[in-house]
């Protein structure tokens, strides 16, 4: 269900973000109102000049439909490993129409196989672990579905996408509540009484590893720790309640991560996947009907 309402959610961002992006572009096109022939036709072919991993496929749909042009016909399935030179997608229709998708078609793509391939390769760093990836909500302003979407293309795994549903005390939530006097486990008590199941708290020390499991943690997350102190505070926590998810957060980097996945963490959350992503190299090449 959660994957079925999630496809619904891209699909419906995807048209949202289309029409954003070609808006950004202003109301015509005045240099190919004034050289392309309005009828003319052509075929453009969506190529990976850089090996990576396919993503973005709704995205660039939704912009070809916007721009009149139908949906991409993909050659390739969303979450392959496309080799470098090779020819993903294409489109046809009116040149005109075709030079008013590339621009915004190709931003969204670049992004979103920059953070699939990235994705991929941490994913890959902890094959043989039970470690899961997971993205954070350090994504694009406006393109969270976007990024998100792409992460899972990678192979990664779905973290909470809003602040509605997940409870996560962090450690600001821990100042406020060491000045108004409240317990952390009167906090998570409201949530549950409102619904919420998972209750992830950020540790920094081990009384607050304490305060978590003792409170009814679901999940602790444990910031900007060694491998070593993840292993230790894991195996605290499992035995104060048995169950508890771990995932270790900060600082995780592709050298390290297969270290922290060895050090017993469920699941490891990397910023990194979508803050500083680096755009993949792809282009739209277009050939003249006629």
């Amino acid at each position: 269900m959660i994957e079925r309402d999630l496809r619904i959610r891209i699909g419906t961002d995807a048209m949202q973000v289309a029409e954003r992006a070609l808006a950004e572009d202003g109301p015509g096109d005045i240099t190919t109102r004034a050289s392309v022939d309005p009828e003319q036709f052509g075929t453009a072919e969506i190529e990976f000049r850089s090996a990576g991993v396919l993503a973005g496929t709704a995205y660039a749909d939704a912009v070809t439909t916007a721009c009149e042009l139908g949906g991409v016909i993909w050659q390739s399935a969303t979450g392959s490993t496309i080799p470098a030179g090779t020819t993903v997608g294409s489109l046809q229709g009116s040149l005109a129409r075709i030079l008013q998708a590339e621009r915004p078609l190709l931003n969204l793509l670049q992004r979103a196989v920059g953070i699939a391939t990235a994705t991929r390769a941490y994913v890959d760093r902890v094959a043989g672990t039970s470690a899961r990836i997971l993205h954070t909500r350090k994504t694009a302003p406006g393109l969270r579905l976007l990024d998100v979407s792409a992460v899972l293309a990678g192979g990664g795994h779905l973290h909470r996408l809003d602040l509605s549903h997940t409870l996560m005390v962090k450690d600001n939530h821990w100042r406020a509540l060491e000045r108004s006097g409240r317990a952390l486990t009167e906090v998570l008590g409201q949530a549950r009484a409102e619904g919420v199941a998972d209750c992830h708290v950020e540790v920094e020390s081990l009384d607050q590893l304490e305060a978590a499991c003792a409170a009814g943690a679901t999940r602790l997350l444990l910031d900007n720790q060694t491998p070593g102190t993840v292993r230790q505070w894991a195996d605290i926590a499992r035995a104060r309640r048995p169950g508890i998810e771990i995932e270790a957060t900060g600082g995780i980097t592709l050298a390290n991560v297969r270290s922290y996945a060895e050090a017993g963490a469920d699941f490891i959350s990397a910023g990194a996947l979508t803050h500083s992503v680096k755009a993949a190299d792809v282009s739209l090449e277009v050939k003249l009907d006629g």
